[in-house]
C-alpha cells in the first residue's frame, strides 16, 4: 500500500485511534502532519516518530472552528509543499439517556464529531483539485447503526457516512476519493479508564472476541490512503470484528 513520501493530515491524532493512525502511515513512508488541541501529545507523538526514523510535524488547532481548521491546512501546506491524504478523525462522545442530554451535550458533539470533518474538507479541496489527486478518510463509527444512550454521537457519525458518500460523488472527477472507516470497540486511554469488569462485558460482545486496536483501523485507513485504491470511493469499511452484524 503505497503512501511514500506522501504528505497525510491526521486530525485528533494526539492519542488513542488517531495516534495509531498517524504512526501507521508515518512508518509507511507518509509524512504526517499531527493536530491536537493539547500541545504535549502531539509533541510526544512526533518525538516517538522521530525516534523510528519517521516524519511527524505537529500543529496545535481546534479543527471544531473554521479559523483552526483552515490554520491546520494552511499549515501543513505551507510546511510542506502539499497535502495529499486527509485523515479526519477527531471526535468526543457525551453519552446520555434523551431524557437527560443537554443542548450542550448534542452541539459539542455535532461540532467536534461532524462538522470538523465538514469544515477540514472544505479548508482542503481546493489544494486537491489542484494538484488532481487527494485522499480523504473519514473515521465514523459503528455506532451510526443506533446505540442507546447516544442520540448525539449515533448521529453524529451517520452524518459523517452521509458527507462522505455526497464528498464522493462531488470530487470524484478530479481525481480525489472519500471513503469512511467505521470502528467499534477500541483499546484507546477512553476505554482504559474502564472498570475491568465493564471492559471485559464489552469484550464479550464482540463476535471475534477480543477489542480492537488503533492499529487495526490503522490499516484500514491506509488501504484508503494508499496509491492503489484510486478506484474506490463512497465506501463504509467496518472495522470491529464483526460487532456491526449485532443489534446495538
Amino acid at each position: 500500500m503505497q503512501v511514500s513520501n506522501r504528505v497525510a493530515v491526521v486530525t485528533g491524532s494526539g492519542q488513542g485511534i488517531g495516534a495509531g493512525v498517524a504512526r501507521g502511515l508515518a512508518l509507511a513512508g507518509a509524512k504526517v502532519v499531527l493536530n491536537d488541541i493539547v500541545p504535549d501529545k502531539v509533541a510526544q507523538v512526533a518525538q516517538e516518530l522521530e525516534a523510528a526514523g519517521a516524519v511527524g510535524f505537529p500543529v496545535v488547532a481546534d479543527v471544531s472552528s473554521k479559523e483552526g481548521a483552515e490554520a491546520l491546512i494552511a499549515q501543513s501546506v505551507e510546511h510542506f509543499g502539499r497535502v495529499d491524504i486527509l485523515v479526519n478523525n477527531v471526535g468526543i462522545a457525551r453519552d446520555k439517556w434523551i431524557t437527560k442530554m443537554t443542548d450542550e451535550d448534542w452541539d459539542s458533539v455535532m461540532l467536534v464529531n461532524l462538522k470538523s470533518q465538514f469544515l477540514c474538507c472544505r479548508a482542503l479541496v481546493p489544494h486537491l483539485r489542484e494538484q488532481s489527486y487527494g485522499r480523504i478518510v473519514n473515521i465514523s463509527s459503528r455506532a451510526w447503526l443506533g446505540g442507546a444512550g447516544q442520540a448525539n454521537y449515533a448521529a453524529s457519525k451517520g452524518g459523517v457516512v452521509s458527507l462522505t458518500r455526497t464528498l464522493a460523488l462531488e470530487l470524484a472527477k478530479f481525481g480525489i476519493t472519500v471513503n469512511c472507516v467505521a470502528p467499534a470497540l477500541v483499546d484507546t486511554p477512553l476505554f482504559q479508564t474502564l472498570g475491568e469488569e465493564t471492559k471485559d462485558r464489552l469484550a464479550g460482545t464482540v463476535p471475534m472476541g477480543r477489542v480492537g486496536t488503533p492499529a487495526d483501523i490503522a490499516e484500514a485507513v491506509l488501504f484508503f490512503a494508499s496509491d492503489e485504491a484510486s478506484y474506490i470511493t463512497g465506501q463504509l469499511l467496518y472495522v470491529c470484528g464483526g460487532r456491526s452484524l449485532g443489534s446495538a
